[in-house]
């Protein structure tokens, strides 16, 4: 049902927005002032991401508001997750062509639902009109000093990775084809449209890892950027990537596997460790019930290598999504 646009933005915030709003600790001054008003704990630093979501770019249009808003959320607190930071607090902005009131109602239940789940108070944000667009800051704590970064990988470090690799790509690559493979890939729907940061992951990585980043662009592009921050190679063996079942089978079949290194929205975390933390890294897998797989080497020689499953070198020119490729 949509409404008219006589409601303010204010109606809008207190009807669908204001469970999130309650004050927590460090809330000094919440929503409702001209800004908010945080306190940082003594000894923490504050880590700050934001991300935003246009339709039509990084959402279809007709996609379950539900959804959208877990992962408008979701995708901020990969962020945090990679940096090692506990999440806090978050601000919220939303574009709107119309007041939809059913739409309006989904999303903040879908926004919410993972708000509460890591106890994250809505602590400001903005509403207006026009093309349909969330962007969202999120706010995390760590202890001084012990923030995860991307140029923290050295030489004869382990490469790993969380969960499973290239599940949203086969998805969306499936929806865009519309050749008859979509029902076949339906169980990893969830894994594009509801992502799961890795936050518990992230924490315990902040004692072993040294390079830490969220895969979003796709493999290939994000591990680049770490191996470039922190002045290193490193090498991958195609063979030991983690991969769905579904995945596997259309590997099987296509011998294609941009989706798993160039395809984007894993929303996993890519990490580097020295071989003495593997043992550690084993119990915590176990411990969260998370696959995290070794799949290569950091090394000297700039430049990241992948080896293909016959030994071979891989010399593809997937390497992950870019807002403004080929843009003039």
């Amino acid at each position: 049902m949509k409404t008219s646009s006589t409601q303010s933005e204010f109606d809008l915030i207190r009807r669908y927005f204001a469970e999130m709003t309650t004050s927590c600790e460090g809330v000094s001054l919440g929503i409702g002032d001209d800004a908010a008003v945080l306190s940082i704990p003594p000894g923490m630093e504050l880590v700050v991401s934001m991300d935003t979501l246009v339709a039509g770019i990084h959402f279809f249009p007709t996609v379950d508001p539900f959804t959208l808003g877990h992962k408008a959320l979701a995708v901020n607190l990969s962020d945090l997750a990679a940096m090692g930071a506990e999440p806090a607090w978050v601000t919220l902005a939303i574009t709107l062509p119309e007041v939809d009131e059913s739409w309006l109602e989904a999303f903040s239940k879908g926004f919410g639902d993972l708000a509460r789940q890591y106890q994250i108070a809505l602590v400001g944000g903005d509403t207006t009109r026009g093309p349909l667009s969330i962007t969202v800051q999120a706010h995390g704590l760590v202890p001084s000093g012990w923030a995860l970064r991307r140029d923290g990988a050295r030489v004869g470090d382990e490469i790993y990775v969380t969960g499973t690799l290239g599940d949203a790509a086969l998805y969306l690559a499936s929806i865009i084809a519309a050749d008859g493979q979509q029902s076949c890939v339906e169980s990893i729907r969830s894994r594009l449209e509801m992502p799961q940061p890795r936050v518990e992951a992230g924490l315990t990585l902040r004692r072993l890892a040294g390079g830490s980043i969220d895969i979003s662009d796709g493999l290939l592009a994000d591990l680049g950027h770490m191996l470039e921050a922190s002045g290193v190679g490193g090498s991958i063996t195609l063979s030991s990537l983690p991969l769905s079942g579904e995945v596997k089978d259309w590997i099987h079949l296509s011998d294609d596997w941009s989706p798993v290194i160039a395809g984007g929205d894993d929303y996993e975390l890519c990490f580097t460790a020295a071989p003495s933390e593997k043992a550690e890294i084993i119990r915590l897998s176990e411990k969260l019930n998370l696959p995290i797989t070794c799949i290569g080497t950091i090394e000297k020689v700039p430049g990241l290598r992948v080896v293909k499953p016959d030994g071979t070198m891989w010399s593809g020119h997937d390497v992950g999504f870019d807002h403004f490729a080929g843009a003039e």
